[in-house]
């Protein structure tokens, strides 16, 4: 009964919009009293902030700096530029150039909600005036835009590591071949919507080896720095925390060779990692304080008991187990939602089997799915923004691809060694 009025007291406060950390924190706060008066919650809350912080964490605000960094030094641009020059001629080829162009500034933004802004800015613009349809050009950026919570180093995989207690290398590197699957996913369903009605999209221009070239170069130090923080990470080099300081030295080498960091510039970007990171370790510090209360009152361990005594195959099980993070996912944020539901259902899955490096890919992926649904879909309201459409227009443009997603999902649940095996062949 307790913890049902404390789960529902910590609805209440995340539909007031009270800040996620906050609302984690007061709703664990209240459960601790209730069960074990005052000496067990100033007990629990003295020592959770040195448990809950470790240096695992470090990576993160190094990592949100490297993003804040690339995104004041413009590169956007000269990405989406040399992947419309790249593609050439074949049909949608904005289209698919918007989505390399995003995959590779996913691998060093990190955020998805920048990532969608910063495409909408540099891309639809572009193919509009090309004569895009609207709701394919505002779908497209929205769901690209989503591919910085998977391909590495992305900050909701490092946060899951933390909160599973896994290898912050391990499950970087587990995102890789699924973010470059989604990726292929995009291309092929936008490929696909071309090829069943032309009028989508006009064809693309056609461009010189020479132009070419050129637009490899523009590129070329955005995947060197993408090689310098994963690759190291990879071949066991470095830590994901060493590896997040090289991106930041490599982000600020770029923007400074580029003129584009002025001291206004890297004030700004220090301010919002400060920002941000704040944010998150308070969310992590507040879902240790949940988790004490659940540990507490052995609802996971009770949970965990109840579903391996029913009657259903394991996969079954984890079908309505993702099926519940899909839900989740068109009303809750990224990391409210993990950080929730990972101390409860980590543990369930473990027990049914399951790999967690896997499990965490498969729900990243499905909160990719949840920022493109409604009614909330935070990247399409960033677009709709940005592009100045209407919202229901763009969750049309996104459907289609979000078909595609929820496929993807089905085969990565089938055959898990395709997230696994990168972090299986990882030095050290």
């Amino acid at each position: 009964m307790l913890v049902a009025l404390v789960i529902a007291l910590l609805l209440v406060l995340l539909l007031a919009h009270v800040p996620v950390a906050f609302a984690i924190g007061i709703a664990a706060a209240v459960g601790l009293l209730a069960y074990g008066g005052p000496d067990m919650l100033l007990g629990i809350a003295e020592t959770t902030p040195y448990s809950a912080v470790s240096y695992s964490l470090s990576a993160i605000p190094l990592f949100i700096l490297m993003a804040q960094l690339i995104l004041h030094s413009g590169v956007a641009q000269n990405l989406f530029d040399a992947a419309r020059v790249l593609v050439g001629r074949t049909p949608g080829g904005l289209g698919v150039a918007t989505t390399l162009a995003g995959s590779l500034f996913s691998a060093i933004c990190g955020s998805s909600t920048a990532s969608a802004a910063t495409l909408a800015s540099t891309t639809i613009p572009e193919m509009t005036r090309r004569g895009y349809d609207a709701r394919l050009a505002n779908g497209l950026v929205a769901v690209v835009g989503t591919l910085a919570a998977m391909i590495p180093p992305s900050i909701v995989l490092v946060f899951y590591a933390v909160l599973a207690e896994e290898s912050v290398g391990q499950v970087l590197v587990a995102g890789f071949v699924p973010g470059a699957l989604v990726t292929a996913a995009i291309i092929a369903t936008t490929l696909l919507l071309i090829w069943r009605k032309p009028h989508l999209a006009p064809t693309a221009q056609a461009h010189s080896w020479r132009d070419k070239v050129r637009g490899l170069g523009a590129a070329g130090p955005i995947a060197l720095l993408f090689l310098l923080v994963t690759g190291t990470i990879y071949v066991g080099v470095t830590t994901p925390t060493e590896a997040a300081a090289l991106g930041v030295l490599g982000a600020l080498a770029i923007g400074l060779a580029r003129r584009k960091l002025p001291l206004s510039a890297l004030r700004a970007a220090v301010t919002e990692t400060i920002t941000s990171s704040v944010m998150i370790l308070m969310i992590i510090t507040s879902a240790y304080l949940f988790g004490y209360f659940l540990t507490a009152t052995r609802v996971t361990q009770q949970l965990v008991e109840t579903i391996s005594s029913i009657p259903a195959p394991a996969l079954a099980i984890f079908a309505l187990i993702a099926l519940i993070y899909l839900v989740l996912g068109f009303f809750m944020d990224q990391m409210a939602i993990l950080a929730l539901t990972v101390p409860v259902a980590l543990p369930v899955i473990e027990e049914l089997g399951f790999d967690p490096i896997w499990f965490g890919v498969i729900i990243v992926l499905l909160a990719e799915i949840g920022m493109v649904t409604p009614p909330l879909g935070l990247n399409v309201f960033v677009v709709s923004r940005a592009s100045g459409r209407p919202t229901g227009e763009i969750f049309l443009g996104v459907l289609p691809f979000v078909i595609a997603m929820l496929l993807l999902v089905v085969v990565l649940t089938l055959w898990p060694g395709i997230v696994l095996w990168a972090p299986s062949t990882m030095a050290g």
